[in-house]
């Protein structure tokens, strides 16, 4: 479709779905603008329910699209203008869970079979949902290949196409010879193969060896290198980001707290409301955790705006343009960690009243911590809002953030009485 054919968003761990296809839709609408090429949302993030299938946006490819994208309007895109760039073509930007590629090699080298096989696999011809299969002849081999990517690896687990594969393969007299996977594998994906071959009961992920360690086992490494990196004499990661790690270990401690309360007798009366609790921390927690970064390359792009060059102009209306997106964004950031902070400051102090009570120091801690990265929030906030042009943006924006900050203060306040008393 062109120079970027696509751009995939794939949402491993913290970060849900939604928050994904929302930054997916960010940076669309960003390209768009800044390059004007036309841009299309597909999968997890597609406008138009047919679009979902990146194969109906790729139909025609550039040529097909660049005849038709001002005159048909099913190819207008969802951003951008209603041509082709001359030298970028168009993109398809959107969220899709991980795709594995699965190979099954057959005992033949008959590539009609494997042919026949892959239409009987394919979605599109009547198989398995979110499968893509073609038959190949591997001459070194002397082998064929049903050659399958699984765009749903849990609407449509491996083993299930492989199965598939195999019965298929034994309605023409042909055996299986062997697999293979290319490229990355969600550890998920192989753990259902397991479970499912071998019949297994109540199989959980944590009975797995290197996962039990990998929980219990402090990675200090990981920990230590975050510090230094912070001590280090450069300017990220800041202030911003260390508050939105705060943010999420107060998240953290919180989803140790209901966890420590749910499933035991004596609280049963408000195991409901603390397994609500629990979904939300984990929500807030995974949002924090994606904003130490965002904050860190929101510095960046100021820096970057700032060293652009304004010997004419022409460049200094770019420059000054170019410094204005970028404190938007790093005024935008800091205040979405406020605002995460605040709602697990909220949910902490009711965890603190009707969690655990043998854990209430936890919580309180927790309390403490996601205020810390409130007002962290709220300092770098504060500190851009003079770079901003637009007044009342900048006025609303120190409305909002104070009013967490004063909200939260008093919430910690409850807090500390309980705990202090």
């Amino acid at each position: 479709m062109g120079a970027t054919d696509v751009i995939p968003f794939v949402p491993i761990a913290g970060i849900t779905t939604e928050e994904a296809v929302a930054l997916s839709d960010q940076v669309a609408r960003e390209i768009a603008d800044r390059y004007r090429i036309p841009i299309y949302m597909y999968e997890l993030s597609a406008k138009v329910p047919a679009r979902q299938d990146l194969a109906y946006i790729r139909k025609g490819e550039f040529e097909g699209i660049r005849e038709e994208i001002g005159t048909r309007p099913e190819r207008k895109p969802d951003y951008g203008p209603n041509e082709v760039h001359p030298s970028g073509g168009a993109t398809a930007i959107g969220v899709r869970p991980p795709l594995v590629a699965y190979n099954v090699y057959l005992n033949t080298a008959d590539v009609k079979i494997a042919q026949a096989i892959a239409r009987a696999v394919r979605h599109s011809t009547g198989g398995l949902r979110y499968v893509k299969a073609l038959g190949f002849e591997i001459k070194q081999r002397n082998q064929v290949q049903v050659s399958m990517n699984l765009t749903n690896f849990e609407g449509t687990p491996v083993f299930r196409a492989f199965d598939l594969v195999r019965r298929e393969a034994e309605r023409f007299g042909v055996s299986v010879g062997s697999s293979e996977i290319v490229g990355l594998v969600p550890q998920k994906a192989l753990d259902a193969c397991g479970e499912y071959y071998l019949r297994l009961e109540n199989f959980s992920a944590g009975q797995i060896l290197e996962n039990r360690l990998a929980g219990a086992l402090p990675r200090e490494t990981a920990v230590r290198e975050f510090v230094e990196s912070v001590a280090s004499p450069e300017p990220v990661p800041g202030g911003g980001s260390i508050a939105a790690f705060a943010g999420s270990l107060a998240a953290a401690l919180g989803e140790m707290v209901a966890g420590l309360t749910v499933g035991k007798k004596k609280f049963e009366q408000v195991e409901g409301r603390v397994t609500e609790l629990l979904h939300e921390l984990g929500e807030r927690r995974g949002q924090l955790t994606a904003l130490v970064q965002e904050d860190a390359a929101a510095f960046q792009a100021v820096v970057q705006a700032m060293r652009l060059p304004k010997a004419t102009p022409e460049e200094q209306a770019a420059r000054r343009e170019a410094m204005q997106e970028a404190t938007l964004i790093a005024t935008e950031v800091p205040l979405r960690t406020a605002r995460a902070a605040a709602s697990a400051l909220v949910t902490l102090e009711e965890l603190a009243r009707i969690g655990n009570p043998n854990a209430a120091s936890d919580a309180a801690t927790g309390a403490q911590m996601a205020f810390a990265a409130l007002k962290g929030a709220q300092y770098n906030v504060l500190i851009n809002l003079p770079g901003l042009k637009d007044a009342s943006l900048a006025a609303a924006c120190r409305t909002e953030v104070d009013d967490l900050a004063r909200r939260g203060l008093e919430l910690l306040g409850r807090i500390d009485a309980r705990m202090t008393a």
